[in-house]
């Protein structure tokens, strides 16, 4: 069985690391680059970095910023926000990047993830897909840092990415988001079912058992989350004691 991942995410906005509660109320949580390099000596298995203002606001990633997490860190590094063209990709990639997670411009731009994994591969290819669970029991897929939800539902959107060239999937449910009641794992479990490519749970870690259950019923392959890392309620060597006592396959 393929070790289970373990991945803190660092949401940017304006320079600062910060954590929000269903894409909003974002309270501060420190320097995105201290943290990276702590989370890497801690045994974090890989590191997302978003710059959630990006898309939103139109403005490019910091690449500076990249680069000076880049330098601090020994672990696999995913950089997303504000990524519209292969020009943003080549920077990011220059600057430290290893993989680039699109999710706005994809689903405005699908052909973006043909052109990606046919100039750099799949493999640098993530896609992240924010999603809310609405009224009528569907899953819809949101853009813009979860300000503008889209004619697309979840599944029929993964599974097109996959076809069109993604390396891996990344699942934020805005419906559990920053609300510490665990993943959606019903959610996830539905789209592991379907998909061939690694698939990463995000939005709703709260306990240690949370993590457990993503990879369990919710059969994820990754368990991406920010808070309960940034604010020390949950330590990462101490997560993967645990999940390594519960039968679950994790990176020393």
């Amino acid at each position: 069985m393929l070790a289970k991942r373990i991945i803190p995410c660092l949401d940017i906005k304006d320079g600062q690391t910060v954590k929000g509660v269903h894409f909003v109320d974002f309270r501060r949580a420190g320097d995105p680059v201290e943290l990276g390099e702590a989370y890497s000596k801690q045994g974090a298995d890989e590191l997302v970095f978003l710059d959630i203002t990006a898309s939103y606001e139109g403005r490019k990633t910091f690449t500076d910023l990249v680069s000076k997490v880049a330098a601090r860190i020994s672990i696999p590094f995913t950089v997303g926000g504000g990524i519209h063209e292969l020009a943003d990709i080549d920077r990011l990639l220059e600057a430290g990047a290893d993989k680039v997670s699109i999710n706005t411009a994809a689903l405005l731009k699908p052909q973006l993830i043909d052109e990606i994994a046919r100039n750099f591969g799949s493999q640098i290819c993530v896609v992240a897909i924010d999603a809310k669970l609405e009224e009528d029991g569907k899953w819809r897929c949101y853009i813009n840092g979860g300000h503008r939800p889209v004619e697309r539902e979840l599944l029929d959107w993964a599974l097109e990415a996959q076809d069109r060239g993604a390396g891996e999937i990344l699942f934020t449910s805005m419906s559990h988001d920053g609300v510490k009641t665990g993943y959606p794992n019903e959610a996830l479990a539905m789209l592991a079912d379907r998909l061939s490519i690694p698939l990463i749970a995000s939005g709703g870690a709260g306990t240690m058992e949370h993590f457990k259950e993503a990879f369990v019923l919710g059969k994820a392959d990754a368990a991406l989350a920010a808070g309960v890392f940034h604010f020390g309620e949950i330590k990462i060597p101490e997560l993967k004691a645990y999940l390594k006592k519960e039968g679950i396959t994790v990176r020393e």
